[in-house]
Formats: structure tokens, C-alpha cells, sequence
């Protein structure tokens, strides 16, 4: 009687398939040359923690053989491949041999060689970086080459984990990763976008067609822009940028917004900064704008909250004269972003020398001011504020 086995083999078919066509494996051991005693190369070793990390599966990776135990893989490899060859010891051996060649190193590599063979066009780039939370104790190593695996800013959400840093560059034509670089977990991104660009610019030097940049606002730093004069880029503009505001009242001024699309309009504006000729294009959304009233209606609450506080402490003061009183008025006044005086009210205070009732030839001692006030929301402020937050900036170097 013929005995019949069956594998499952799910997704991971096509993901196998995808990867003997790029020839990933090929293209490991052409770098990580192959153990002849080994069953199986650090190619194969490589495929297999990619189709077990894809596998749904989030079983430790020293259980890959019993992830492959019901799979075919003479299908998904070759001929005469085992499960136990993905044992924890050929797969530890295969992670270190990476880790001497360069992940990064690696990685890079068999982008390039992809890109190449499938015809992507690297001509934009996109930079970003994300954050990985990890648990556990994680004792800094003494090795200089590894990252520190500590807490910073969390972009999951999770500030109460340590983290790592992950830079990645991708190509607009589908999205492929170009890239990577691992840093410690408190690295900030404007010092990893100013490495970066800085390498890029010797390798956009050597590259036969233009090359761009793009990237979101923490690019764009004055400590960068030396950088940046040298690499055509495309970037949002960081709103905490002075500038970025004059620029959006000076739009809303002009009022010569061009459709571009039901739910964007848009200014063009030329000009010089950080000494680099460029593009601003200032985009309005109504999504933003929507947006922009909900978070501008909560903040006008909370300073009203907060001024009504002021004031009422204010009012239980006495000052020496009426110049003082308005002086402590505007200082807190000044500080208001979505409000204004309604009215205020001085009021004289005289302390006489003597207990009782004062006569006309009773001595002064002193004289107090008290001054009281209210406000109101200020319309304008409020319009003003509405039309930023409803706006953003893109900016560009790159030629017409």
C-alpha cells in the first residue's frame, strides 16, 4: 500500500516562491560562504527564519524545526531537506556568521541586487525611523559595536519599555527597503537623518540619474542644512519653525489657493531659507481644519480655566500705585492666546495712621490699588489659530 503525506503549506508558498525568484539564498552564500558539512546553507537558514517569522507564529526560535514539521519542503527548498535541520544550533551558527559579515551591510547589498533585477527605480527615497518596544533587563554590553537597548521617546506608546531605534529607507516605486540601521533606543532622529544625509550625499554623487530625498519634518534642522543644500529633498516643514507660521498668515492674506484635490488647496511661495533656494507649497486640508476647531475649542476652555484663576488672585492684591497694577494686568495678558480684556475696573484703597472712623485730618498711611478684570475669546486670535493649525508646509529643492 503507498503511503501518502501530506504538508500544509498556507502562504508561505508565495513567500517562497518570491524568494527563489530574487534568489535570496543565492545571494547570501555568495557572501556567507556555505559549510560543506552543514545540510543546509546560511541561505536556506536565513529563508527559514523568514517563513517561521511570517508564519503567524510567535513560538520561540528554537522551535523552527517543529514549525516545519508539517510542512513540505521539498516544495518550499529542495529536495531532501529535513525539519531538523533548522535546529537551534545551525540557525545560532547562521546569525552570527551575518552578524561578523554586517546586518546592515547585508541587507543593503541584497537590496541593491533586487532593485537591479526587478528594474524598481531608486530615483526618490523615503527616509523614517520607528521604534521597537522591548521587554526584560537588558544589561548594557561592553561590546562598542552593539546598540543600548534603553528608554526614549516611544512612538508605540509605551515609554514604560525599553526600545530600540530602527532607520529605514525605502523606494517610492513600491515601497522596497533600501536600507536599514539599528540605534540605541534614546537616539534622537534629527542626529540619525544628519548621518544619513550626509553619506547620501557621496552616494548620490556616484549615481547615474538624479537622486531625491524625502522625509518627514525632523530633517529639516539648521544643523542639517549644510547637508541639505548638497541633496535635493523634499520634506515637510517642522511647525515650531517661526517662519512656517508668517508663512501660512502671508497665504491666507494673498488668498490665491489652487484645487488640489475635493479636500486640499494649496499656495506656491519661492523663497531663500537656511541659505537654500527653495519651493513652499502651503496645503490646506479641511480634514485639518475640522480637526484644528476640536483641539482649538478644548485649549480656549483650559486658558480660560487657567486665567479665571489668575485673576482672581490678582483682584486680592493691593499695589502701590495704578502703573503697578496694569503692569501685573498685562503680564499675565500677554501670555493669552485665544483671549482678551473684556473690562477691568481700578479701585482706590487708603489706609489711615489712626483706628476709626477717618476725619478729614486724619494722617494717610498708605494707598493701595486694587485692580479686577475679565476676558472674553478674542475672534481674531482664534481665526488666526484655526487657519494655522488647518494648514501644513511642504518644502522642496529640487528644480522645476
Amino acid at each position: 500500500m503507498e503511503n501518502i503525506s501530506v504538508g500544509r503549506l498556507d502562504h508561505l508558498g508565495v513567500i517562497s516562491g518570491i524568494m527563489k525568484e530574487l534568489g535570496i539564498s543565492t545571494l547570501i552564500d555568495s557572501r556567507i560562504f556555505p559549510d560543506d558539512q552543514e545540510e543546509i546553507t546560511t541561505g536556506e537558514a536565513i529563508e527559514g527564519m523568514i517563513l517561521n517569522g511570517l508564519g503567524f507564529s510567535d513560538r520561540p526560535i528554537s522551535l523552527t524545526s517543529q514549525f516545519f514539521e508539517n510542512k513540505p519542503l521539498d516544495v518550499l527548498f529542495r529536495e531532501g531537506v529535513r525539519p531538523e535541520y533548522f535546529n537551534r544550533f545551525k540557525l545560532g551558527r547562521s546569525l552570527d556568521k551575518v552578524c561578523a559579515y554586517g546586518c546592515d551591510l547585508l541587507f543593503g547589498e541584497l537590496a541593491l541586487c533586487v532593485c537591479q533585477q526587478e528594474g524598481v527605480d531608486p530615483q526618490f527615497n523615503s527616509l523614517d525611523t520607528t521604534t521597537f518596544s522591548l521587554s526584560g533587563e537588558y544589561v548594557p554590553d561592553k561590546d562598542e559595536q552593539a546598540i543600548w537597548i534603553t528608554r526614549g521617546y516611544s512612538k508605540d506608546h509605551r515609554p514604560d519599555l525599553k526600545q530600540a531605534v530602527l532607520e529605514i529607507m525605502v523606494s517610492q516605486d513600491g515601497g522596497v527597503p533600501l536600507a536599514c540601521q539599528s540605534f540605541d533606543g534614546n537616539r534622537s532622529d534629527n542626529e540619525v537623518f544628519k548621518a544619513r544625509t550626509k553619506a547620501l550625499i557621496e552616494q548620490f554623487k556616484t549615481s547615474e540619474s538624479p537622486r531625491y530625498l524625502i522625509a518627514y519634518s525632523k530633517l529639516y534642522t539648521k544643523e542639517n542644512a549644510s547637508n541639505l543644500a548638497c541633496l535635493p529633498f523634499v520634506t515637510r516643514i517642522p511647525e515650531t519653525l517661526k517662519v512656517v507660521g508668517q508663512v501660512i498668515d502671508q497665504a491666507w492674506d494673498l488668498d490665491g489657493w489652487q484645487m488640489l484635490d475635493e479636500a486640499n488647496e494649496y499656495q506656491r511661495l519661492d523663497l531663500g531659507h537656511y541659505g537654500i533656494d527653495q519651493r513652499w507649497l502651503v496645503v490646506y486640508s479641511k480634514a485639518k481644519e475640522q480637526r484644528a476647531q476640536k483641539t482649538i475649542a478644548k485649549a480656549t476652555d483650559k486658558e480660560y480655566e487657567k486665567v479665571k484663576k489668575q485673576l482672581f488672585h490678582l483682584q486680592a492684591q493691593r499695589f502701590e500705585s495704578e502703573q503697578a497694577a496694569q503692569k501685573s494686568l498685562h503680564n499675565i495678558v500677554k501670555k493669552l492666546t485665544y483671549h482678551q480684556i473684556n473690562h477691568s475696573k481700578l479701585t482706590q484703597y487708603v489706609k489711615y495712621a489712626k483706628k476709626g472712623r477717618p476725619t478729614k485730618d486724619t494722617p494717610i498711611k498708605a494707598i493701595g490699588w486694587q485692580i479686577q478684570a475679565s476676558v472674553v475669546p478674542d475672534p481674531d486670535k482664534i481665526k488666526v489659530r484655526q487657519q494655522r493649525k488647518a494648514c501644513f508646509v511642504i518644502g522642496t529643492s529640487i528644480p522645476d
